[in-house]
């Protein structure tokens, strides 16, 4: 029996997750995941592969949603009054071009100092629509599904291959998934097509082709390659390009998700 062993979410777009018991699942996936986004002055879209310092910012929801607080080390908090509408600016997302709500000068301000380049911290607009097509569902600022789920026991598998390579294990924060599943045999999250876990419904979109992004040391917020991408080009290769590992999950039906909740499969 599959069952979930963690759960996170991510507020900014490559920044580091929040970590929680229960999580509501909406449409779009997580409630509150992706919804914010670093953006250079030309509206292009910051993450870790290429501003890894992401990874040491630490944002907070709080006061459900209209407030936000960002941390790093080395720098004072700063709390941002949401601003869930407001003046836009052009944004984009690898091939999206939309708009998104400006969060101020403060973020801004606080955002440059501690990634080492000019950014804008800007939010999902009320009128947000951005999808891929059918299958994919609606998202916020997530690369292309609502929710990735990983699995222990692939963890596991891919980090005994690494150390015969005489690499060191990587954690699973490299992967930045939503669900963390136990239970399944190594990979066996790959057969997954629908799943009820809580109250929600989830889809099978296409596996997690992975990107540099899992080669940056979520506590450093360098890189910090060549695992796992080396070794999972050994045994994951996807036949389209790439190496997979987890899956990519659209929203069937919305609900809420609790940790220690059975995955039931079909």
């Amino acid at each position: 029996m599959a069952t979930v062993s963690a759960l996170s979410y991510y507020p900014v777009k490559g920044c580091a997750g929040v970590s929680v018991q229960r999580m509501d699942v909406m449409a779009t996936g997580p409630r509150h995941d992706r919804v914010f986004l670093f953006v250079s002055p030309d509206g292009t879209f910051r993450c870790q592969r290429r501003t890894p310092r992401l990874a040491l910012v630490r944002p907070e929801v709080v006061h459900d949603g209209t407030k936000l607080t960002l941390s790093a080390p080395g720098h004072p908090d700063v709390t941002v009054d949401v601003r869930t509408d407001g003046p836009r600016r052009p944004v984009s997302v690898y091939s999206w071009h939309g708009v998104a709500v400006d969060q101020g000068d403060d973020a801004a301000e606080w955002g440059s100092a501690v990634l080492g380049e000019p950014v804008r911290l800007t939010r999902a607009a009320p009128d947000h629509a951005r999808a891929f097509d059918d299958a994919h569902g609606p998202v916020h600022f997530a690369d292309s599904t609502a929710l990735h789920l990983t699995a222990l026991s692939s963890l596991d598998d891919l980090n005994a291959r690494i150390l015969e390579r005489g690499g060191e294990a990587v954690p699973m924060a490299r992967f930045r998934p939503n669900i963390v599943a136990t239970g399944f045999p190594p990979f066996g999250e790959d057969d997954l097509r629908t799943a009820r876990v809580g109250g929600a419904e989830l889809r099978y979109v296409k596996p997690d082709v992975r990107c540099q992004v899992t080669m940056v040391d979520q506590d450093r917020g360098e890189r910090a390659g060549p695992e796992p991408i080396r070794t999972l080009a050994t045994f994951r290769r996807d036949p389209d390009g790439g190496v997979t590992f987890g899956v990519k999950l659209a929203v069937a039906t919305p609900g809420t998700i609790a940790v220690g909740d059975e995955i039931t499969t079909g």
